[in-house]
């Protein structure tokens, strides 16, 4: 704990001080509980992706054997041309806001193909978006952990440490100024009453 001056200035600022923590708690408290309540809201939506992606494996399992015939899908015929994302704000933090994805799909002979290749495709199409959409959560998250992090620190650095700090700090400061009061008080009496038997 740094020294601190036991003056009237140093009284002054300890009050104003710990004015502050306490006009700043609650609003890093706030921040805290958006913070966690987002934490839960990306976890819940990671949840569903994962669970919309394993469905739609399943339902790839049941055709899946039609890939292995003569090579019509290929590594080729379906790529990203662009991440479309947008950025979001919560509590002051900025997040990435997945809106999509473009796609290019490689021309193929209708009339020699499979018709089961348009689904595949949009199988594939549909599998990337939600991978695509569980990365950005992902990155939200990660986020948002980091600054509920930082805030959970300053939160705790007011209530535990600054704000008991300060309050002994002006109790102190006025214990001693206090004293100083009384003292002085003790000292003009004594004076007062050596003047008063020095006169007569």
């Amino acid at each position: 704990m740094a020294k601190i001056r036991l003056t009237k200035n140093e009284l002054k600022k300890q009050k104003d001080s710990l004015k502050m923590y306490k006009r700043y708690l609650p609003t890093l408290m706030l921040k805290k509980q958006q913070l966690q309540g987002e934490i839960r809201l990306t976890d819940l939506r990671l949840k569903e992706l994962h669970s919309a992606r394993e469905n739609l494996d399943e339902s790839f399992k049941r055709w899946i054997a039609v890939f292995g015939e003569k090579g019509f899908f290929t590594k080729d015929i379906l790529s990203i041309t662009s991440l479309r994302t947008d950025t979001g704000n919560v509590a002051g933090v900025a997040i990435p806001i997945f809106k999509g994805a473009d796609f290019k799909i490689s021309r193929y002979d209708l009339v020699h193909t499979p018709l089961w290749l348009d689904t595949a495709v949009d199988s594939m199409k549909q599998s990337l978006l939600l991978e695509l959409e569980a990365e950005i959560v992902e990155e939200q998250r990660r986020r948002l952990d980091r600054e509920l992090r930082t805030t959970t620190q300053r939160v705790n650095l007011f209530e535990k440490i600054k704000i008991p700090e300060a309050a002994g700090n002006i109790k102190r400061i006025q214990v001693y100024l206090g004293d100083q009061q009384t003292a002085s008080v003790v000292r003009g009496k004594i004076a007062k009453s050596a003047s008063s038997e020095v006169s007569i």
